[in-house]
């Protein structure tokens, strides 16, 4: 009975291989595409679940993506505005800074001549007046400083001096004359003598005045004269007049 059932077995087998490459036989192409799509697909599954060392673009199954919570950016601040420079006030002239340091050497009594902005003698003198009478140490040229200077004192003439009196001949004769104060100034800034400017001819101003004429070979009178007028004021370049 059991060798009997085994060939049964056995035969039913061999029918159905029989069976199978008959189908072959009969369907090459369909049996040859069955096999390739089976291989197809297998390779797919193969690579998707064991050969891919990352997410795979489309997997087979979908999963939900992590929710990332977003990260606040922080926006750039306002750059503050910077201030504007206010443009530069164009220089002024020579002849301008000139005319209002006459100005305001007349509002304070120093200066009695027209503001026309030219420096001469008389501005001179008004100018090196006012420095002595403010106890200034500033040159006395035309400057923005010196114009500061005048402007910001509270020294006049009036307040500094008195005129002498009228009727009195001898003290009009030895007032401080502006001439005199011009010369002892020029010759004691370029070293002919200790000199106190005073505006008054003293034995200190004729002995200056008689080494400056020696040292420019003129005739030693000690006296001012305009030939001394003439050459001190081309030696120092300074107007004396």
């Amino acid at each position: 009975m059991r060798n009997r059932s085994r060939r049964a077995e056995l035969s039913d087998r061999d029918g159905g291989a029989a069976r199978f490459a008959s189908a072959i036989s009969r369907h090459p192409r369909e049996f040859v595409g069955i096999v390739i799509a089976t291989l197809a697909v297998a390779a797919i599954f193969t690579n998707a679940l064991f050969l891919q060392h990352g997410p795979h673009p489309a997997p087979i199954f979908a999963a939900r993506p992590l929710a990332v919570p977003a990260t606040p950016v922080a926006l750039p601040r306002p750059r503050a505005a910077e201030p504007v420079a206010a443009p530069a006030a164009p220089a002024r002239s020579q002849t301008q800074i000139i005319g209002d340091i006459q100005r305001e050497l007349t509002r304070k009594g120093f200066y009695d001549g027209a503001a026309d902005g030219i420096w001469g003698a008389k501005t001179d003198s008004a100018a090196r007046d006012f420095v002595q009478a403010a106890g200034l140490t500033i040159n006395v040229e035309a400057s923005e400083v010196l114009l500061r200077a005048i402007t910001s004192s509270n020294v006049s003439k009036a307040a500094t001096a008195s005129a002498p009196p009228r009727n009195d001949p001898i003290a009009q004769l030895i007032a401080p004359s502006s001439q005199v104060l011009a010369i002892q100034r020029a010759l004691a800034d370029f070293g002919y003598g200790q000199i106190k400017p005073t505006g008054v001819y003293d034995p200190a101003t004729k002995a200056a005045i008689e080494k400056f004429e020696r040292d420019r070979r003129l005739a030693v009178t000690g006296v001012i004269s305009e030939q001394l007028t003439r050459e001190l004021s081309a030696v120092t370049g300074r107007p004396l007049e």
